[in-house]
């Protein structure tokens, strides 16, 4: 399985930064580096919060996806 997210999306769409979006929910840019492309799995509560900071619930930020 692979996991997809449309943070990238969503936080263009605010106009924010990464950098912004990490100080938010209290992580490193690098890690929204990763979540955007697709190359780490957050935990529920990192998953919560960014949802929380657009306005989305998490099933519309992320989706696993059959590989």
């Amino acid at each position: 399985m692979a996991l997809k997210t449309r943070i990238r999306e969503y936080r263009e769409k605010a106009g924010m930064k990464q950098s912004e979006l990490a100080e938010r929910v209290h992580a490193r840019r690098e890690t929204i580096v990763h979540l955007e492309n697709g190359k780490y799995n957050p935990s529920l509560k990192l998953a919560m919060e960014i949802a929380k900071v657009f306005g989305a619930t998490v099933e519309e930020l992320f989706e696993f996806t059959e590989d």
